[in-house]
């Protein structure tokens, strides 16, 4: 650790970046030949937390009574006109759906359709609730009537998904979402959180780690990377929520330390997230049983919550258990070719693996000793190449995608990334291609914080290594 209290920062991640350990067996380049990396590296430990088996469905007779009295009902029909040229207006109870054209175009593989000049409008606004349940929530906050909607295109950008099932839907996922921080190389995301739901990021992912009595949004250790206390986070993403009122959005908690679920509710009613928080009608939930987005934006009902670790749907419904319901690839990965095979949990079947969601784990990490913790953090020289969507550059997360559709006949539903800003947009491209929709959205939006973008820094990572060996070379001497 001498070095990193001498050499600035940027000489220290370069080091890290760069330098074989005696673990390493081997290097390699990429296949342009301009990028050196590691081999022989472990994979990170995969966290050792029970999961949750169910013998048989549950039906929860609740899931009716937690929607407002003023909710329309979930059977939501999109209609559908086949001149381009003609406009036929369906009114759901109190909102009205205005649609252009034919849409919906399939997210199941080996299907594709097209449509043309294409929109859905929705006037009026979905239903809001302080209820839980069913039952008055005396810590929520309310959501507000004045905040008028600001987006232009509803059902997560895409009018065609309005009809689609949440879970017939592929979106890209923020890993570790709240870790955006200047020069710590345990951050995961360049751009805040209002950025990332404004540029597209669907699912917000993060670990959450106890401190002085508080939930925060912690890198591995508190010590390393401190994003705050949750409900701060969380606030953040309801406004967002509140002036979005026609589009769905998932967040993953990670429980770091396997606390107890209830531990953690009141914290994140301050935020007033629950009021828009799905409960599902059964358990668990099989991939063809999620409702459509129309379904869930109409309800107000549209921001799902799931937990990695000691959910307890019965005695929280609204945050829901990761992995009987969804499963992941590998964690942490340090291998480049991201092999798409279900992880967590372990031993899943693949009959049961089709029944469920699933996440692929596209964040390229190696392995440094940080304040005295041993912790894997994003290889960000390699960023142009795994954010990529080129379907046949290895290591890029179009042929990762490509791969895992391949595998398993469907797509996955969440592409967990770090820095998805960086490639400008490609990872929203990959995205596109798997719900067979066309990606021209502007994208990334810019760095507010003071410093160079990341674009520009793994442009010119390998100026900086050569500066940093003869930084080096001089402090031997």
């Amino acid at each position: 650790m001498l070095f990193s209290r001498v050499l600035p920062y940027g000489c220290f991640f370069a080091l890290a970046a760069n330098a074989q350990s005696s673990s390493s067996s081997s290097s390699s380049s990429d296949v342009n030949g301009d990028v050196t990396v590691l081999s022989g590296v472990s994979e990170a430990a995969t966290p050792t937390g029970d999961y949750i088996s169910y013998s048989s469905t549950l039906t929860e007779s609740t899931a009716s009574s937690s929607r407002s009295s003023s909710a329309i009902s979930t059977e939501a029909v999109v209609s559908k006109v086949t001149s381009g040229g003609s406009t036929r207006t369906t009114t759901l109870g109190s909102t009205t759906l205005f649609e252009f054209a034919s849409l919906m175009a399939s997210n199941t593989s080996g299907t594709q359709s097209t449509s043309t000049n294409s929109q859905i409008l929705l006037s009026g606004r979905p239903s809001s609730t302080t209820s839980l349940n069913g039952t008055s929530n005396s810590t929520a906050s309310s959501t507000s009537s004045s905040v008028e909607p600001t987006n232009t295109t509803p059902c997560n950008n895409y009018p065609e998904f309005c009809e689609r099932k949440y879970g017939n839907i592929t979106e890209v996922s923020a890993h570790n979402s709240p870790f955006v921080k200047v020069d710590n190389a345990a951050a995961n995301q360049e751009l805040p959180v209002t950025t990332q739901l404004n540029d597209g990021i669907r699912l917000l992912q993060a670990q959450m780690q106890w401190a002085n009595n508080t939930p925060h949004f912690c890198h591995t250790s508190c010590d390393v990377l401190d994003a705050g206390p949750i409900q701060d986070y969380l606030t953040t993403v309801t406004t967002w929520v509140e002036s979005h009122p026609y589009d769905v959005v998932t967040i993953l908690l990670g429980n770091g330390n396997y606390s107890n679920v209830e531990l953690y509710t009141p914290y994140i009613e301050m935020s007033g997230i629950q009021n828009y928080a799905y409960v599902p009608p059964k358990i668990p939930m099989g991939i063809n049983d999620w409702p459509t987005l129309a379904s869930m934006i109409l309800t107000g009902k549209r921001v799902v919550i799931f937990m990695d670790y000691q959910a307890n749907q019965t005695a929280v419904p609204w945050i829901l258990d990761e992995f009987s319901q969804m499963w992941e690839t590998p964690f942490d990965p340090t291998n480049r070719s991201f092999p798409c095979d279900a992880q967590r949990p372990p031993d899943l079947s693949t009959a049961d693996a089709k029944d469920r969601l699933y996440m692929t784990n596209h964040n390229l990490n190696y392995e440094i000793s940080l304040l005295g913790n041993s912790l894997l953090v994003p290889n960000r020289p390699l960023l142009n190449v795994t954010n990529n969507a080129s379907t046949i550059q290895f290591g890029s997360l179009g042929l990762n995608a490509d791969s895992c559709n391949n595998t398993w006949d469907y797509p996955p539903k969440f592409l967990n990334v770090d820095y998805y800003n960086v490639g400008n947009g490609t990872v929203f491209e990959v995205q596109a291609r798997m719900n067979n929709v066309t990606y021209n959205r502007q994208c990334c939006g810019l760095v507010t914080s003071a410093g160079t973008s990341l674009n520009e820094v793994v442009g010119r990572s390998f100026f900086v290594v050569g500066v940093c060996v003869v930084s080096v070379a001089w402090l031997l001497m």
